[in-house]
């Protein structure tokens, strides 16, 4: 039975619940209020009372709504049809909402449930595989993406059945696994995984060894970046960051970009949307969207978004090189995900740190940087990386 609370507290988007039975850490609830169902996060659980950030506007909300916990992390939605996409911090497709302001309490499918991908199987029946492990290839925008065992097996599975090279939709079973206990598993094209969780699905991470060619030369003969790296580019407003965030995205050596808005204003949201879509990929002679996912999120959204939306992007970077492609991150900005931090913390009193940042900023920054990496996998054929960059303005003070 699902964990109950009422709201006993509201301070902006941070919400003071009391529940009636367990809940985790970062576990994702639904408050209720005004018929809107909002979505909100545990950040912090203090005896019977559980401390949520909520991802929408608390505007109208009362002492005594109810809320209804799910038993899960923020979780993101990974197959294909995400390339060329344009979501929020939620992963919501922003292009199946009506109007131009968001609704509250409105959430949209990331995926075409409808449209069927022309799959080719990788294993056969009797093969032996685990998690990650490739079973079929689709094509999406000329990218070969690959279909693979849900990343939450443990063990080795046995091949049962496979469906044979066709057309075929996101929910249709195309493999049947059997554990080693006996059970079966169907998989699909989907699988879920929290956004908070790196995946580790790989054998080695060793340590990255090969420049990153980024096509602008000043970069590359001044201060190179390594595939599997992380980079920063500082600077004030309005010194040409995001344009030089074109630029690298343009002519860099990876397959797949994820732009990361993270607490951008207004008007620089509007310019990803409008320019973005319009550059060409020298590489291929088309358009750079069709390799390219753009995550958005606003500086007028609640702070809680803003961790969101750079958590979505670097699991989805994870989902492709897990496929063995290279993915170029761009976070813009880091920074402005600090101050949001620094927000959060403050609203519950914790201990402030320089410049009132909270103490763990430190550590929450260098393990999200962690996750970035040159990784070889499971399956040994493929040594892919993870290429990180991120654009970080100084701190206000």
């Amino acid at each position: 039975m699902a964990t109950k609370g009422t709201v006993c507290g509201v301070i902006s988007n941070m919400v003071t619940l009391t529940v009636d039975g367990p809940v985790a850490q970062n576990e994702i609830c639904y408050i209720s209020t005004g018929g809107d169902r909002l979505m909100a996060e545990v950040i912090k659980v203090v005896g019977v009372n559980a401390y949520v950030q909520v991802f929408e506007s608390t505007r109208g909300l009362k002492v005594g709504s109810e809320a209804e916990f799910t038993g899960h992390m923020l979780e993101v939605t990974l197959g294909p049809g995400m390339l060329s996409k344009n979501y929020d911090g939620l992963q919501n497709d922003l292009d199946k909402m009506d109007g131009v302001f968001l609704k509250r309490g409105q959430y949209t499918f990331p995926l075409d449930k409808d449209k069927k991908w022309h799959f080719s199987p990788l294993v056969k029946i009797g093969d032996k595989v685990e998690a990650a492990t490739w079973l079929g290839q689709v094509d999406e925008n000329f990218q070969p993406l690959k279909i693979m065992v849900p990343f939450t097996l443990k063990g080795i599975y046995t091949v049962k059945s496979i469906v044979s090279e066709g057309e075929y939709g996101i929910y249709d079973v195309i493999v049947v696994l059997v554990g080693e206990d006996g059970n079966e598993v169907e998989v699909n094209m989907i699988q879920r995984w929290p956004v908070k969780r790196a995946m580790i699905n790989y054998k080695e991470k060793p340590r990255p060894f090969k420049l990153l060619e980024t096509g602008v030369r000043v970069i590359d003969t001044v201060n190179p970046i390594v595939e599997g790296g992380t980079g920063f580019i500082p600077g004030p407003f309005g010194t040409g960051k995001t344009v030089l965030q074109h630029a690298i995205s343009k002519q860099a050596e990876a397959d797949i970009v994820i732009i990361a808005a993270c607490g951008e204003r207004a008007n620089e949201v509007v310019e990803i949307f409008t320019e973005f879509p319009e550059l060409i990929d020298p590489h291929t002679g088309r358009k750079l969207m069709e390799r390219t996912i753009i995550i958005a999120n606003t500086s007028n959204m609640p702070v809680a978004a803003r961790e969101a939306s750079v958590y979505t992007a670097m699991t989805i970077a994870e989902y492709y090189r897990a496929m063995g492609l290279k993915v170029l991150l761009m976070a813009d900005s880091t920074s402005r995900w600090a101050q949001a931090l620094r927000e959060m913390s403050n609203r519950m009193e914790e201990l402030p740190g320089p410049d009132a940042f909270p103490m763990d900023l430190s550590s929450i920054i260098s393990n999200f940087y962690g996750r970035a990496g040159y990784v070889v996998l499971n399956n040994g054929n493929t040594a892919p990386s993870l290429l990180s960059e991120r654009c970080l303005l100084p701190a206000e003070t």
